[in-house]
């Protein structure tokens, strides 16, 4: 038993640092050097590699361990490490994560066990702006509600408080906003000319939603962001900070049984537009049918617009222009729901989390 105990231990820590070694590898390296190096020394450290096997098995994923060690370099509690973060030293920063991983195994393991890594939260708004706008264009309302199913923070929820410039000199949004987004055009066509009604209701959904105004989950959110990431950090900040002056309601749970409750709180004079954003492929078919049942549900009484940005055939009943899934684009879909009617368009194609986009749908009146 003993032999099979060591052996097994032998291979687990194996398998980790594979995983370690394939993450600075792959597309972190591109995007971080700094990641890819402290991770290569991470995969090459067989006490770090025992400290990682000991972390909860969810927890036990590259990314949410630099995380965690960022989280306490972000915190102070981990001075070398933020430190060589902050000098631009990857040699430094490799030596000190491994240090701090062992002086700290129990504090990383805890925040590893119990956070989710969040990325790619920044940078929606310039393609949700002009799909939010239409829907209450086409709809005749002059009062939204945002719903943002799969919220994380709920930056989406910030549509209307950025301003957005679009590659074709067409501007958006909050011109005098702290938070100033781009997006380029691809195609002829620029996007419409619409403005975003008032927002009488800002409401997320999540399984684990993430409060900008709580310290530790504002700093979760930014340690998330690899250290040499210095431009995505920044937005991030400015986002949650604009976020934290009026935040939304958070509602924790599964967005399929949540929904009624986020509907509910949108006043009955206001057009309730449900928002997701690269969030369905995580749903099971079956949870995909029942959302889009929700939301018929929902319009027997009032109506209600989803708005999406899925993967290609993710999001049901939305048109794909006859792409093939899995073609590194995503669908920019709107739904518009009455008391016996369902419309439903395809209005462009986006990439790159909404930095890129094509408007596709004709010019409404």
């Amino acid at each position: 038993m003993g032999w099979r105990c060591v052996w097994g231990g032998v291979l687990s820590r194996a398998r980790a640092g594979s995983a370690f070694r394939r993450f600075a590898d792959g597309d972190v390296g591109g995007r971080s050097p700094m990641y890819a190096r402290v991770a290569g020394a991470l995969s090459e450290s067989d006490e770090a590699l025992r400290v990682v096997e000991a972390v909860p098995a969810r927890g036990r994923r590259p990314a949410v361990i630099l995380a965690a060690l960022h989280d306490l370099a972000l915190a102070g509690r981990a001075p070398e490490l933020a430190a060589a973060y902050a000098e631009g030293d990857a040699d430094g920063a490799a030596r000190a994560a491994v240090h701090t991983l062992l002086r700290m195994s129990d504090s990383v393991a805890d925040l590893a066990g119990r956070r989710s890594v969040r990325v790619g939260e920044t940078g929606r708004c310039a393609v949700l702006y002009p799909a939010i706008a239409e829907a209450a264009g086409r709809a005749g309302a002059d009062k939204v509600g945002l719903i943002d199913v799969g919220c994380s923070a709920g930056l989406n929820l910030n549509v209307d408080r950025v301003g957005i410039t679009y590659s074709d000199g067409r501007k958006l949004g909050d011109p005098s906003s702290p938070v100033q987004q781009t997006c380029s055009v691809m195609g002829d066509r620029s996007v419409p000319n619409r403005v975003v009604p008032e927002v009488v209701a800002r409401v997320g959904i999540d399984l684990d939603p993430v409060d900008v105004t709580d310290a530790d989950d504002a700093r979760w959110l930014r340690a998330c962001v690899p250290p040499d990431q210095r431009e995505e950090a920044a937005r991030l900040d400015a986002e949650m900070a604009l976020l934290a002056a009026e935040p939304p309601e958070l509602l924790r749970g599964d967005a399929v049984e949540v929904l009624p409750d986020a509907l509910g709180r949108v006043p009955e004079d206001a057009l309730p537009v449900v928002i997701t954003t690269w969030r369905l492929s995580r749903f099971s078919l079956e949870s995909r049918l029942r959302f889009l049942h929700r939301l018929s549900d929902a319009a027997s009484a009032r109506a209600v617009a989803w708005v999406s940005v899925e993967g290609v055939g993710v999001a049901p009943a939305v048109p794909t222009f006859g792409d093939r899934r899995a073609s590194g684009h995503s669908i920019i879909g709107l739904a518009l729901f009455g008391h016996a009617s369902l419309n439903v368009e395809s209005l462009g194609r986006a990439w790159s989390r909404g930095r890129l986009l094509s408007w596709v749908a004709d010019p409404w009146e």
